[in-house]
């Protein structure tokens, strides 16, 4: 007999309960980096949600449960009213993380940022030094920028968490960049291999490992977990074209936490609309607890029900809960199907031997993320 508090869940039927929330305030930012995760089409200022809407979404997210709130973009100090949005993150309850380029803020609206009551920085680096970083970020001054906000976080005694997205192109310094990341003082690394949707998706052949780097990353984070232990933790996300098996995407799919768009539209993660056959509902118009609880999006693959085989019959079915929709979907053309990072896949050799051509491309060139850029790289592609 199960002692009480220790009742089987039934994973079907139960609600989780969501911890964190990524709210994109913006699409807007001055970097250009060719693996931004954000869609093809950015949402323009025009249609972006106010400070008192997001507030508002604040309160209705702490009430659901919601404990973490990722303020992101974009970049956030796009928007001049940063620092009322993070006000009103602070008054519903809510932990706060900034996350950014660090381009945009000045040292004057950082403290203000930290006087508001200001959490936590997630602060990204494109690369070691100025040449590798303002290259990859499409953004000259960058890196110098990053190192002056990394000093104004530290003196105002605020958590850093350094984000360093890994590619190609940088991979093979990822050592430098782990102690660079010491060097700034972050109790945290996120060493996060690019997903390949959106802009990545575009920029395949020039931000693609080889298997040989993969390998070796993996092994690099193994020992400096091992010697940094105490220092800094490393959260790692490997590159998982070369993977043997899928990650838990986002935790399962709507169990964890969600997405809000900056014009509301609301997410199961930040990729899911690249399911098209999804309906996607708005905060504008829902209550956020109705999206989490009964939104067509949120329960479409939430749980086990709509796994088909081999899936459905594996013993790791609640370990990795099917690895990535959006993945699964951009592959075969149906987001129940089996991530094909997984080895039963039967669209594994076809994603791995992809992989293999586009690292093995010298493709060096990047599409940038800007307005029109994607409608640029397509008209350039040939006709199929």
């Amino acid at each position: 007999m199960n002692a009480p508090g220790n009742e089987p869940v039934d994973i079907e039927t139960a609600i989780p309960i969501p911890m964190a929330m990524l709210a994109e305030l913006t699409h807007r930012c001055p970097l250009k980096c060719p693996y931004c995760s954000n869609p093809l089409e950015l949402t323009r200022r025009s249609a972006e949600l106010s400070a008192e809407e997001w507030v508002e979404v604040f309160r209705q997210a702490a009430a659901l449960g919601v404990l973490h709130v990722h303020l992101s973009g974009g970049e956030p100090a796009s928007r001049k009213d940063l620092g009322e949005i993070t006000t009103g993150a602070v008054e519903a309850g809510l932990y706060t993380n900034l996350i950014t380029s660090g381009v945009g803020l000045t040292e004057a609206n950082f403290a203000d940022l930290a006087a508001r009551g200001l959490d936590h920085v997630q602060l990204s680096v494109q690369g070691v030094d100025a040449e590798a970083a303002d290259r990859i970020g499409g953004f000259r001054g960058g890196f110098d920028t990053k190192m002056r906000v990394a000093d104004w976080v530290a003196r105002e005694g605020i958590p850093l968490t350094i984000n360093a997205v890994m590619h190609r192109q940088n991979l093979d310094r990822l050592p430098e960049t782990i102690e660079l990341a010491v060097k700034l003082g972050a109790r945290r690394l996120e060493v996060a291999n690019t997903q390949y949707h959106g802009w990545a998706d575009l920029n395949r052949a020039a931000l693609m490992p080889t298997p040989e780097q993969a390998k070796r990353a993996s092994e690099v984070v193994a020992e400096t977990r091992e010697r940094l232990k105490g220092t800094l933790v490393i959260d790692y996300v490997p590159p998982d074209h070369f993977a043997k098996y899928p990650k838990p995407c986002m935790g399962g799919w709507s169990r964890v936490g969600l997405c809000v768009k900056p014009e509301g539209k609301v997410l199961p993660c930040h990729a899911a609309e690249t399911i098209t056959t999804l309906e996607f509902q708005n905060v504008r118009d829902v209550p956020l607890e109705e999206i989490w609880k009964k939104g067509p999006a949120f329960t479409a693959y939430r749980g086990t029900h709509w796994m088909q085989e081999p899936c459905n019959s594996c013993e790791r079915k609640t370990k990795d809960w099917g690895g990535c929709r959006c993945q699964a979907f951009a592959w075969t053309g149906d987001a129940a199907a089996t991530d094909p990072v997984c080895t039963l896949s039967p669209e594994h050799a076809r994603m791995r031997a992809a992989a293999e051509t586009d690292s093995a491309a010298h493709a060096d060139e990047f599409v940038y993320r800007t307005i029109g850029g994607a409608d640029r790289a397509r008209a350039k592609e040939p006709a199929s």
